[in-house]
């Protein structure tokens, strides 16, 4: 596999802040006159908004999926209330039978009934069981009914819950919107800048690379794991969109768990969550197929593919793409 070290490139400065895919850019807009130090804070505000994208992203996908846990929860609980609706009804259906039996076989006082009986012994050993049934039927009600409203709490809290997440969501969603619209300010800055600098940035931007990487002998560890990387190879190409798991569009997470899952395998949502997906290896020990995570708070994930590349869904603008696995901090590597 060779060491990966040796294909970071050589401006990139690990104790430096997390540059995602733009240290490239930096090294290559570094050499421009020192009157160019504003450009120098725009590629840093650009940094910035990229890693904060990235954040948001992830907690919107993780509110998502919580969101979704929850009303597939509020479901199974209606379902259930409904069927302990229906076991109700069919005993009051039974109790109102039995009260009309009871009413027509003469609705008067007992000990008038008993001395009226042909058969005392008769009357006495009916009414027994009357009792006994009636006693039956209306435990049974009060377990019902007890029952109902206990589920008829359970639901309503799991609705609490549900409207605090669904609310957790749109705030998610409105910090992407302010993200995008930083973005966008970024963008007209870059643009800003002169035609030849502004080139060599958006080169940078896409890889620095117009093909594919070289990955001569660089072989997927079996069946699942080549299934994986064929899956993710195939969506070279596509665009970075939030929220999105394939196959038109990806975030990071969303093209690990869309690729592994042409492998059989159900990955979490999250970078974080995928972080502990498998077995953490050391980075030297990576082999194709590896999930590599990266900064301290696990907010990107890329597929090791083999001889220090990664396949990845960078930022938004940038179209899922090959890139030296030492493109920014590694926190972990996970075998799935």
């Amino acid at each position: 596999m060779g060491s990966h070290r040796r294909l970071v490139p050589s401006g990139f400065d690990r104790g430096a802040l997390a540059l995602c895919v733009l240290s490239a850019a930096a090294a290559a807009l570094g050499a421009v006159p020192a009157a160019a130090a504003p450009h120098d804070n725009t590629r840093a505000e650009v940094d910035r908004l990229y890693q904060e994208a990235e954040k948001a992203t992830e907690a919107f996908d993780e509110a998502g999926e919580r969101v979704g846990a929850l009303r597939r929860q509020v479901s199974q609980a209606q379902d259930h209330i409904a069927r302990q609706q229906e076991r109700i009804n069919t005993m009051r259906e039974a109790l109102g039978s039995l009260a009309g039996a009871q009413y027509r076989s003469g609705g008067i006082d007992p000990t008038l009934a008993l001395l009226f009986s042909d058969d005392p012994a008769d009357y006495l050993d009916k009414a027994a069981t009357l009792d006994r049934i009636g006693a039956h039927q209306a435990g049974q009600l009060r377990e019902l009914q007890t029952a109902i409203r206990e589920l008829a709490q359970e639901r309503a809290e799991t609705s609490g819950k549900l409207a605090e997440l669904e609310k957790n969501r749109r705030s998610v969603a409105s910090h992407k919107r302010s993200v995008e619209k930083k973005l966008a300010r970024a963008r007209q800055l870059l643009n800003s800048l002169p035609a030849v600098e502004r080139a060599a940035y958006e080169r940078a931007s896409r890889g620095g690379r117009s093909g594919m990487p070289d990955l001569a002998g660089a072989v997927a560890p079996d069946v699942r794991t080549a299934a994986a990387l064929a899956a993710a190879r195939s969506a070279l190409g596509r665009p970075y969109v939030w929220g999105a798991n394939g196959p038109s569009g990806f975030d990071c997470s969303g093209l690990m768990q869309w690729a592994y899952s042409h492998a059989g395998i159900q990955l979490p949502r999250t970078s974080q969550e995928q972080r502990y997906a498998g077995r953490q290896v050391p980075l030297s020990q990576a082999r194709p197929g590896d999930l590599v995570v990266y900064r301290s708070d696990a907010s990107h994930v890329a597929m090791y593919v083999g001889n220090g590349q990664v396949i990845h869904a960078p930022h938004p603008g940038a179209p899922v793409r090959y890139d030296p696995v030492g493109m920014m901090p590694v926190s972990s590597v996970t075998r799935v």
